[in-house]
């Protein structure tokens, strides 16, 4: 009888996992992460099994925890902008429109309604968020903040709710640019002293912020109409004192 060839011996130099269809994508995959597979491989293999990624952190809870660090006397523009930068436009207009439209401390307004300007205005020109010294350096104390932060969190949680990626094209960075544009004349009018010219352009650019915060398109749209509407009201309001102003002194003399 002819001998049997001999078994092929194992092949244990390689030190790689061998890729099975059964055992899911390769390692490396985004996403994945390897766990030893149960009862035991002979061959020592790992099944790669997918993850979902953390949860992104919510804004009110990064300002609830900002305004409850005890080691901060104060609050500046620099600290809001340095610890919001990674979530881009969105957050920081929020941060420095949403106490436009609420009751808040003294010189608040003065604090954060001038940096809506500048971050308007680079939000327009797509470019990276950054404010001059003598913005940045502007301050409210800890116990300020705090109090301000406690008003706004209910209306921010009940906002996030809502909040859910839509319409994506009006999220793009060519669309942000557009709506940029509309936030500068939005800041603009803000910062005048008009009545009415305060709460309806913040309200408007608190809707848009949280869209872009989000991704969700729908707000972002919603925002942008508000904000044409408070155009209108504002442009509505200034002719009417204008006319009066002419009606007085034509009268008057």
């Amino acid at each position: 009888m002819t001998p049997e060839p001999p078994a092929k011996p194992e092949d244990t130099t390689s030190g790689t996992d061998v890729p099975d269809p059964a055992l899911g994508p390769l390692p490396g995959s985004a996403g994945m992460a390897a766990e030893a597979s149960p009862g035991g491989d002979p061959m020592g293999r790992r099944r790669w099994v997918r993850r979902a990624a953390p949860p992104k952190r919510r804004l009110s809870l990064i300002l609830a925890e900002l305004a409850e660090d005890g080691t901060r006397e104060r609050i500046s523009v620099a600290d809001l902008v340095q610890i919001l930068q990674a979530r881009a436009f969105g957050a920081l207009l929020l941060v420095f429109a949403l106490p436009n439209v609420l009751p808040a401390p003294p010189g608040t307004s003065g604090i954060l309604g001038l940096p809506l300007l500048y971050l308007a205005a680079q939000m327009m020109l797509g470019i990276r968020p950054w404010l001059p010294p003598f913005i940045s350096k502007r301050s409210m104390l800890r116990e300020d903040f705090a109090a301000l932060i406690t008003r706004v969190t209910p209306i921010l949680e009940r906002a996030e709710r809502l909040l859910v990626p839509r319409l994506p094209a009006l999220s793009s960075p060519t669309a942000e640019r557009i709506v940029g544009g509309l936030c500068l004349v939005l800041a603009i009018v803000l910062v005048l002293p008009i009545p009415l010219g305060n709460m309806l352009p913040a309200f408007a650019i608190c809707l848009i912020a949280l869209g872009i915060l989000e991704r969700d398109g729908v707000w972002i749209l919603a925002g942008s109409a508000t904000g044409l509407a408070a155009l209108l009201i504002v442009y509505a309001v200034v002719y009417a004192m204008i006319k009066a102003a002419m009606f007085v002194i034509f009268n008057a003399f």
